[in-house]
């Protein structure tokens, strides 16, 4: 299933589906045609009641004080409501052929034809207002885990439920299962979530393929057996039971910064989900449910299997016991001390709301927010409730067959400075109308207040780019460091903006780096041990320790900004070359894997001044070579991340063969035979239309629990190696401002 544009900003959230303050429905597609097997047919427009909203219910003054807008309320703009689609793909091609670069003098031709289509290509998929955005598809628990929430807010409406089921139905596999990323195996959680999705839809359970599904869930281990998030949303309904679920007490909100376990411990994608599910779980609401799910248990008499204790000395036992006595606590819990946290909870989450209606930015927190300030009182006609089902929506992206997929996040500053290198690599002139709305856009986008990244670093300035249209809690550091690499490789005329800007960024990702030498993505030293251990966290990485990929992002842009001598720059190319595996690769944490990040080390110590023949980028490029494909390209499977003997295998993708020749080729290897095959493969696989197809999953969000296909991956790297293996490695421009504070 392929979106309509493939890598386009096109219908993120163009047009609502429900509407906050609409009444409760009746099951979904209880009016509509049914089809074979029983399975909901399309929608009936005629039985849809219209927009319902909620502006008749009244707004408490307390409520409405307690929302004030954010200091920075109507600097930013951020994007339209509806996202703008692109032009057709060749639209105004003639013009941008006049300026795209003359071929290198002694250029293989197919390579400079097929750097050329890819240029023309990226240009056509730029918004007008200079951003860039591919669709961010990652699994089908967040399409599910939308219609759970629709159904306990009682929002769920036809249209939108008969498109999620669409989605949902189509990333099923024969088997019945459904998995977390293009060819991977079966995953209990995403299979039992869509299950229940689709009964909501309407799918009777003896169809033939919720049999499948049940089949093999009780198979597995049934709904016991699931991560603790899909049963807090089973819980919700009253499908398992509260007490059966770790103990996640709101007080958790008083712990200062200096206390083991504090929110503050948490990477922040974790930190902005704990603390509303802080009041969930304190609240234990459960809504009537619609349907039994007796089928998904291994036996519905027993539905709670005991877990076995580990022993009290180590540290799982330790916190197994520990969630015991909270268990404990919660009965004795005096009601003016958890009121009064769930209280804080609130205006933490309230202050934390983006001018647009999300939370950082991510689908995750976003919906556990929404849950959390209703259950507080918050109704659906509410600004902050209404605001943020109404971000919700603009997370949808709808497909050619009507299905509708939910992104869990939006990468527009990621895709466009990852856009603008690759263009001003691939020989655009740095002045090209493109590459200067492309600057503007991301310095409107510079964030310039406090974040909750503040905690651990008090008094620094703030200053840096975050990942979303809106988030300006989080600014990141990779974010940072691309964008700062883009800015300074565009002719923009107000230079003294740029430069102040960039100097900003420069100086905040400085302050940001960990005691070790290293960055993290969000905060720095986040690295407590204690967090992953609780009970409570198995979805997934819950903190932010730093990265090789991150930190050599950081080490690139400031050897591009001439800090290769700064001592903190020497102290992060220490640690990158002591974190290098034995093999010769690097660990990547936010790409698919030791590709991706041997593919940003490499370029990142030749640039900051290691040469080519030092042993560490040797090892390197013999590790590469070993891991090339037959068909001259790269791939390397998610399950690297929990099998070693799957490092640098898998299909071919045109995103990681790129990251592999960006290595190569910062590597002194242009003329090498790895090099040659590997930009045979890119030129190979392009598409007539100057793309690439990449079903493949080579983006992170933890790795191996949450996987991501950035749409745009397999457009913007293959331009960037083509560029430099035609032009050189990039350098810094002339007239740029290198050092400052």
């Amino acid at each position: 299933m392929t979106a309509t544009t493939d890598g386009s900003a096109e219908s993120a959230g163009a047009g609502s589906e429900s509407t906050p303050g609409a009444p409760p429905p009746g099951p979904a597609g209880a009016a509509a045609p049914r089809t074979e097997y029983g399975l909901p047919g399309p929608p009936n427009p005629a039985a849809q009641t219209g927009p319902q909203t909620g502006a008749a219910r009244s707004v408490p003054v307390a409520l409405t004080e307690r929302i004030a807008a954010p200091p920075d309320a109507g600097r930013r703009t951020g994007p339209p409501a509806a996202y703008r689609p692109p032009g057709k793909p060749g639209a105004g091609r003639t013009a941008a052929a006049a300026d795209l670069p003359r071929p290198p003098d002694g250029g293989p031709r197919e390579v400079y034809e097929a750097t050329a289509r890819a240029t023309l290509h990226l240009l056509d998929r730029q918004d007008p207002a200079g951003w860039w955005k591919g669709d961010l598809e990652t699994n089908v628990t967040m399409d599910a885990e939308d219609l759970l929430l629709r159904q306990f807010l009682g929002i769920r409406d036809e249209a939108t439920t008969y498109a999620a089921a669409l989605f949902i139905r189509g990333e099923q596999r024969e088997d019945g299962t459904w998995a977390t990323f293009h060819g991977g195996p079966p995953e209990l959680s995403a299979t039992i979530e869509a299950y229940v999705a689709l009964r909501l839809a309407g799918d009777p359970p003896d169809a033939p393929h919720m049999s499948r599904a049940s089949a093999w869930i009780r198979a597995n281990g049934g709904i016991a057996a699931a991560r603790v998030f899909t049963r807090i949303w089973l819980a919700l309904f009253g499908w398992w039971s509260w007490d059966h679920l770790p103990e996640l007490p709101p007080e958790l909100v008083f712990l200062p910064p200096w206390v083991p376990l504090n929110i503050y411990d948490f990477g922040c994608w974790a930190r902005q989900t704990i603390v509303p599910l802080t009041v969930v779980s304190a609240l234990r609401p459960v809504r009537p449910a619609p349907f039994a799910l007796d089928e998904l248990h291994t036996d519905a008499r027993t539905p709670y299997p005991p877990t076995p204790m580990a022993p009290l000395t180590t540290w799982d036992g330790a916190f197994q016991r520990m969630d015991k006595a909270l268990h404990v606590y919660r009965r004795f819990a005096p009601r003016r001390l958890r009121k009064a946290a769930m209280d804080t909870a609130a205006r933490w989450i309230v202050e934390r709301q983006e001018n647009d209606g999300c939370w950082g930015g991510i689908q995750p927190p976003a919906v556990y927010s929404v849950i959390a300030l209703h259950l507080l009182g918050y109704d659906l006609g509410h600004p902050v409730m209404r605001a943020g089902l109404e971000s919700l929506d603009r997370f949808a992206v709808r497909r050619e067959d009507g299905a509708r997929m939910i992104e869990a996040c939006q990468s527009p500053v990621w895709d466009t400075c990852l856009a603008a290198i690759a263009l001003a690599d691939a020989g655009l002139r740095p002045d090209h109308p493109a590459l200067v709305k492309a600057a503007d856009w991301m310095l409107g986008e510079e964030i310039t207040r406090t974040g909750d990244w503040a905690v651990r670093r008090p008094g620094l300035a703030p200053g840096g780019w975050a990942f979303e249209f809106h988030n300006d809690t989080y600014p990141d550091i990779d974010d940072t460091a691309e964008v700062v690499l883009a800015l300074r490789r565009i002719r923009h005329p107000d230079p003294v903006r740029l430069d102040a800007a960039i100097a900003r960024g420069v100086s905040w990702n400085l302050g940001m780096q960990s005691k070790d030498g290293a960055w993290g993505a969000f905060d720095a030293d986040n690295t407590s041990p204690f967090p992953n251990r609780l009970p409570f966290c198995d979805f997934g990485e819950v903190i932010d320790p730093p990265s090789a990929d991150v930190t050599a992002h950081v080490v690139e842009m400031l050897a591009f900004e001439g800090r290769a001598g700064d001592a903190r720059t020497r102290r992060g190319i220490t640690w990158l070359l002591d974190a290098q595996e034995a093999d010769g690769s690097w660990f990547g944490r936010w790409g698919t894997n030791y590709v991706y990040g041997t593919g940003s080390v490499v370029p990142a110590l030749t640039a900051a001044g290691i040469a080519p023949g030092h042993p560490a980028v040797r090892r390197a490029v013999r590790w590469l070579e070993s891991v090339q494909n037959e068909d001259g390209g790269w791939g390397e499977d998610q399950r690297s991340y929990q099998d070693r003997s799957w490092a640098g295998k898998g299909a071919s993708t045109a995103s990681q063969t790129a990251w592999a020749l960006m290595a190569l080729l910062a590597a002194g290897e242009r003329d090498g035979k790895a090099v040659e095959r590997g930009i045979a493969h890119l030129v190979g696989t392009q598409r007539e239309d100057g793309s690439w197809d990449e079903p493949y999953f080579t983006g992170t969000g933890f790795p191996w629990d949450f996987s991501i296909n950035y749409h745009l991956y397999r457009q913007v790297f293959p331009l960037t190696a083509l560029g430099r293996y035609l032009y050189g490695e990039p350098s810094a421009p002339a007239g740029s401002a290198p050092g400052g504070p």
